[in-house]
């Protein structure tokens, strides 16, 4: 992949969007602090309403996050990949769908209505989707919110022209890697096994349960995870779990979709498949 297109002066031009989110992305990144200042001598910021109250429509490289929600935010978005010679979705409401998606279990009306009642009228919506399924994107950050090792990690693939894969290896790689412990062997029910790592195992490294926020792994085997925490051929570190917590397949269809509801992911028919 060649580097950005330098269409002014010597730096790329760089500016962060936002979608439909609660901007927490962003957020971490200002935590970048001095490694952020060490990336502004390489890039210019032209738009970030987060940090600045200037507003540019040039730009060479665009950061977004957020669902799409709305039909405006679809030609939004289309004038954005227009204009970006690089665009690069930052954390898992852009890259794979995350909260937002919730919604999708509803139809659109009835969800409006129970939203905001009898002012529903004054609002339109549509199925949430993440940007990569609008348009095409060049890089992609998962996370929520992104791990920023991996942000300036990805900064750094831009500015040099390389491509950057995001991880695609479970979370329990990188707890093994750590040497964390197995929260499921404190009877604690964990996604990690299912999700896709690259955040370090940060969660289960505070002895907190991945929840799945970096979205499922490309192979992942859901209905594996299914059988394993529902029925008996679990293994008996595992069985300790389901005793103790009687999970049925309902509960553990809705604990993946609170990071994983994107309409394309159809768990049930993945758990039907595995039978």
């Amino acid at each position: 992949m060649e580097g950005p297109t330098k269409r002014f002066g010597n730096k790329p031009q760089i500016a962060f969007f936002d979608f439909a989110c609660c901007e927490g992305c962003q957020l971490s990144v200002l935590q970048l602090e001095e490694r952020l200042l060490d990336i502004l001598e390489l890039v210019d910021v032209v738009t970030w309403r987060e940090a600045m109250s200037e507003y540019s429509n040039d730009y060479d490289i665009a950061f977004c996050e957020g669902s799409i929600t709305r039909e405006q935010d679809i030609e939004r978005v289309r004038e954005i990949r227009e204009q970006a010679a690089i665009l690069v979705t930052l954390g898992s409401c852009a890259s794979g769908g995350c909260h937002n998606d919730l919604k999708n279990q509803w139809e659109m009306d009835e969800m409006l209505a129970l939203v905001y009642g009898d002012q529903a009228e004054h609002f339109d919506t549509i199925p949430s989707r993440p940007i990569t399924a609008v348009v095409e994107v060049d890089y992609k950050i998962y996370g929520c919110p992104v791990s920023l090792a991996e942000f300036v990690t990805v900064v750094k693939r831009i500015l040099t022209g390389q491509s950057y894969e995001p991880p695609n290896q479970p979370v329990c790689v990188e707890c093994k890697l750590n040497d964390h412990l197995c929260v499921l062997e404190k009877g604690e029910v964990c996604l990690g096994p299912v999700t896709r790592g690259g955040c370090d195992a940060i969660c289960t490294g505070f002895g907190d349960a991945c929840q799945g926020c970096r979205g499922l792994m490309d192979a992942a085997n859901v209905g594996a995870m299914l059988k394993a925490l529902t029925r008996e051929q679990a293994h008996a570190i595992v069985r300790k779990v389901v005793e103790r917590y009687g999970f049925t397949q309902d509960d553990i269809e809705t604990k993946l979709r609170i990071y994983n509801n994107w309409p394309e992911l159809n768990l049930e028919e993945i758990a039907a498949n595995d039978d």
